[in-house]
């Protein structure tokens, strides 16, 4: 297949810049598989499309201040480095913009207390591979340095009120340069009355990185490699999944992260297997699913991976045909947009 095969028309002023003044005040598209149906209604409508016996599979990365402002150290040139992940103890992959400055050997300063030196380039456009260079507790001196990277389509950074809208309000371990963006919808009120119906709730981890977010360049499908992202699933997930999938519940995926964990751990027999791992699983269409039933996710950028795996899940088609009618509905998109419930 080919990447314009993604593509459809936003107007520009249906992409939401700010989150909704309360967590659950977005709206919700319901799209029905079996029928082809769609609904409009308004996220608290999550509670009853969910049945007791389904397990709801959400992923507990946190955010970090993961952007860095800062200048080359000996001439003072501009440089911006995205830290993606962890490769082993203070050396991390980041993207370098602008990367014809980040050269081998090369120390950037970030403020007074966090320095970055080059150590090698990564296939990754952009990519280099850097130590940083630190006293104290990174975390905190991350969190004075780094800012939050909102994906570019926002074009203001957010007030510091706002600053933890971007994080769920079940985010636990720190790992993540972008946020599990159909997550952000839940507040605990919410959470609590979805548990009392009897649903039950599985906690997964993947740190989101660049290549879920990152614009398909290549013509063809079979050309797009996507970037590797780190996952876990403890054997408390993985039985709970089971067990819910087992006795005949679905399991209800929310975000795409916690859909390509799932994908990346189930077996040929869809058993979750417990364990941790790196996936750089590319769903399009014409994959199999092994354990999603339903999934819980935004609205996604044209031509991007995000709308490619929905299309796997639902038909490009059928994707392309919600798609208009949201546009048309005036619904929010991406990141702080509204929600669509694929069932």
């Amino acid at each position: 297949m080919k990447t314009a095969d993604f593509d459809y028309i936003l107007p520009p002023e249906l992409i939401a810049q700010r989150p909704t003044a309360a967590r659950t005040a977005s709206r919700l598209l319901r799209y029905r598989r079996a029928d082809k149906s769609i609904t409009d209604g308004h996220f608290p409508d999550i509670i009853d499309a969910l049945r007791p016996d389904d397990v709801l599979v959400r992923n507990t990365t946190r955010v970090i201040p993961a952007r860095l402002l800062g200048k080359r150290s000996d001439t003072g040139g501009a440089m911006e480095l995205l830290l993606l992940k962890r490769i082993e103890g203070d050396e991390w992959e980041v993207l370098a913009k602008p990367a014809r400055r980040a050269t081998i050997g090369r120390v950037f300063s970030f403020g007074g207390e966090l320095s970055a030196e080059v150590l090698g380039e990564l296939p990754l456009h952009g990519g280099r591979r850097v130590r940083l260079i630190y006293s104290g507790v990174f975390e905190e001196v991350l969190n004075r340095a780094g800012s939050l990277p909102l994906p570019p389509y926002i074009r203001e950074s957010l007030p510091e009120s706002e600053r933890e809208r971007y994080q769920t309000v079940y985010a636990k371990e720190r790992g993540s340069a972008a946020a599990p963006t159909a997550g952000l919808h839940f507040d605990e009120d919410t959470l609590r009355k979805i548990q009392e119906k009897g649903v039950a709730i599985a906690d997964i981890l993947l740190h989101v990185g660049l290549g879920t977010f990152r614009p398909v360049e290549a013509e063809d499908l079979r050309d797009h490699k996507m970037h590797a992202e780190w996952y876990e699933i403890s054997e408390q997930a993985a039985a709970t999944i089971n067990g819910a999938a087992h006795s005949g519940g679905r399991v209800v995926c929310v975000g795409t992260t916690s859909l390509r964990a799932l994908e990346s751990a189930a077996d040929a027999d869809g058993i979750v297997r417990a364990g941790s791992a790196e996936t750089d699983i590319f769903i399009t269409p014409g994959y199999i699913f092994r354990r999603a039933d339903a999934l819980l996710t935004n609205f996604h950028l044209p031509k991007s991976t995000l709308l490619m795996l929905i299309s796997a899940f639902a038909g490009r088609e059928e994707m392309l045909r919600v798609y208009a009618h949201a546009v048309e509905q005036r619904y929010r998109f991406f990141s702080f947009g509204d929600a669509m419930l694929i069932e």
